[in-house]
């Protein structure tokens, strides 16, 4: 799979959600790392396949649109990602809200993919959306965090470390090279986790 590089290769799940967003912040980044990427638009598993990527974003959107669009026979997307990931422990991947639901709980009959449980929707509507200074343990600072319709840690495993905080509580795991957000990094002018990404992406290819 990676390999040594001159350019990163970026997979980004394109079933539904705040994708372009997440397209942005990681051209921010790459300008900001100095690191030159491709983002290939992943919408069926030969799409997968065919980008063979240094690294994977699962954005945010509606866990249950996302499962029915990637687990149909059409895309086929979801079953092959999984397997992706759990084949290279070192693959760097990022989920946001619902791609936290769906590392946490990928529903295909094998492993979670982060050592974590979630509660899909937990801090409840749409209108119980916010925003709010987090602490970044994984970047060594503050981040500005952004809530809409968020899950929820309900615990994690010791396999996993905690990525950052809000108050007393997790709201970001890491397994691995592997990052679980219930918030929404992509909509902050703040690009720490996408640079994460990029930076861990760089490290595991070389």
């Amino acid at each position: 799979m990676a390999g040594r590089t001159a350019v990163l290769r970026i997979g980004l799940v394109m079933l539904q959600g705040a994708r372009h967003v997440h397209i942005a912040a990681l051209q921010r980044a790459a300008e900001e790392c100095n690191i030159e990427i491709e983002v290939h638009e992943l919408r069926k598993a030969s799409d997968l396949a065919a980008a063979d990527p240094h690294a994977i974003v699962l954005p945010g959107g509606e866990s249950t649109t996302m499962r029915l669009t990637g687990n149909h026979e059409a895309s086929g997307l979801l079953p092959a990602l999984f397997e992706w990931i759990r084949s290279d422990s070192s693959l760097p991947v990022l989920g946001t809200c619902a791609g936290a639901i769906l590392l946490a709980d990928p529903q295909d009959g094998g492993d979670p993919l982060i050592g974590a449980n979630i509660d899909r929707n937990a801090y409840g509507r749409q209108s119980d959306s916010f925003q709010s200074p987090l602490k970044a343990t994984i970047l060594g600072r503050d981040f500005p965090g952004v809530f809409i319709r968020a899950p929820r840690f309900a615990s994690h495993s010791e396999s996993s470390s905690v990525a950052a905080l809000h108050g007393e509580e997790v709201v970001g795991v890491r397994t691995g090279n592997r990052l679980a957000l219930t918030f929404h990094p992509e909509l902050s002018s703040d690009t720490g986790f996408h640079r994460w990404l990029l930076e861990t992406a760089t490290g595991a290819a070389t």
